[in-house]
């Protein structure tokens, strides 16, 4: 039985830091065995087939695949087709919505949507929204005071480490090509 995922990688082609070429992504997951390999973007989206249906034995899999081909440790958070459609739907009402800058906070396990809550310094009233979610914490902005945001205290913690962040516009979108592809 194949199974689509994604993999999302962390802290790759910013700032001209651990610089990955999509195309050579691409190529060490089909040399690796999965199918239906495609890029989303620089920062490290994946999306792919696999015979194996466990998306936490894949992560360890494709953590060591990605360090030993491009040589330094990528962090990596891989979700199934149906995981992913649960973070779509399990999002707050207003998540995405024109007047929010919207984002989804992807943990890379075991670490916890409750235990993210709980070191997350004070946000800004009427500004910030943060909600938790299955294996994520949605994170949201009023649009017209997203400069008013306190998040980037968070984002200097330790905790962040464990985490990789996509737009919402992104996560829809890698929801789009996950339905896309064979199941």
């Amino acid at each position: 039985m194949v199974t689509a995922f994604v993999a999302l990688l962390r802290g790759i082609n910013v700032g001209g830091r651990n610089p990955v070429a999509m195309p050579d992504l691409a190529d060490c997951f089909r040399a690796a065995g999965f199918g239906d390999v495609g890029t989303y973007l620089q920062s490290g989206n994946v999306v792919f087939t696999a015979a194996s249906g466990r998306a936490d034995a894949l992560e360890a899999d494709v953590g060591r695949l990605l360090t030993a081909r491009f040589g330094f440790d990528i962090p990596t958070v891989v979700r199934s087709r149906e995981q992913f459609a649960g973070v779509i739907a399990a999002a707050p009402p207003d998540h995405g919505s024109d007047d929010r800058r919207s984002d989804v906070m992807f943990l890379k396990p075991p670490l916890t949507a409750q235990e993210v809550l709980a070191q997350m310094p004070e946000l800004r009233a009427n500004v910030d929204a943060v909600a938790p979610g299955p294996g994520v914490v949605y994170f949201s902005r009023d649009a017209k005071l997203a400069t008013k945001t306190r998040i980037q205290r968070f984002m200097s913690m330790p905790v962040f480490q464990q985490i990789t962040m996509r737009s919402w516009s992104t996560t829809t979108r890698l929801a789009t090509l996950l339905a896309g592809l064979p199941e």
